[in-house]
């Protein structure tokens, strides 16, 4: 079957759901090349920066975003208690509010937004706003993608999500899908439409891990790259508020991971 036909067949089985168009776009994006003979045009790429009370380390990290990297920076605003907002206006950001707290919360947030555009993006970089996460960085988390990556993991020091359960989950990722991962960091690229495709519901931290187990299912190409990774700038948690998050994510992570092996 030739690729056209490939395109069609999929899009006539499949009709217009989030994974039959990301089939499609994948499909597609190769037919152009090889219909052009060159690769296609350059991905638009935006940048979504979940921040909660990160007015002290947003200012830097948006200063030091590399130059025509990304098309635009989307702040959600994830319950903060100082100026972020007025900091990534002032950059000339997109400032999104989510009151429910949580990096998964803030993360469809943000892709509600983007699914709404004009013209949605190709690629989503997503990081954190308390400046642990270096922006110089994102060029190495795109570089996979042109080689036809589609999900691209920063690994840095940390493995990301609370390192002990981050370890107990990657062992057990490994030993159920046969995937070995270096870590499981926030700080990530993936092709937009794969990312809607994925349809995450999780609302904290094991949004992460569902969006890893879930592409393994999808057949997603996922790679891995290193990253620097800084200390924090913002003040930690309150230990009772902490324990009680790490609790609730070490749940939902296990969770995640033992739904997803069903359906394998």
């Amino acid at each position: 079957m030739s690729l056209l036909t490939l395109v069609h067949a999929i899009s006539d089985k499949s009709g217009s759901s989030p994974w039959a168009l990301w089939l499609d776009g994948r499909a597609g994006g190769r037919l152009v090349e090889l219909l052009s003979g060159k690769p296609s045009e350059s991905p638009l790429v935006d940048l979504v920066v979940v921040a909660r009370s990160c007015a002290g380390s947003l200012e830097s990290l948006l200063a030091a975003l590399p130059p025509r990297t990304v098309r635009s920076v989307i702040v959600v605003d994830n319950g903060s208690t100082d100026q972020t907002p007025l900091v990534a206006r002032d950059f000339g950001a997109v400032v999104l509010f989510e009151g429910t707290a949580g990096y998964g919360a803030a993360c469809r947030r943000a892709i509600a937004h983007l699914e709404g555009l004009p013209r949605p993006p190709d690629i989503v970089v997503v990081m954190g706003g308390d400046g642990a996460d270096d922006p110089a960085d994102i060029p190495a988390l795109l570089a996979p993608m042109a080689e036809g990556a589609e999900l691209v993991i920063g690994v840095g020091d940390r493995v990301g999500v609370g390192s002990a359960t981050a370890r107990v989950a990657i062992g057990l990722i490994g030993v159920i899908y046969r995937q070995k991962f270096a870590g499981l960091g926030r700080f990530r690229a993936i092709r937009f439409p794969a990312l809607v495709a994925l349809g995450l519901i999780e609302r904290g931290d094991a949004f992460l891990v569902e969006m890893q187990v879930k592409g393994l299912t999808f057949g997603l190409r996922i790679a891995e790259v290193e990253v620097s990774r800084r200390p924090a700038m913002v003040a930690p948690e309150a230990g009772s508020a902490r324990l009680k998050r790490r609790v609730s994510s070490t749940g939902r992570v296990l969770f995640q991971i033992l739904r997803h092996a069903t359906v394998r």
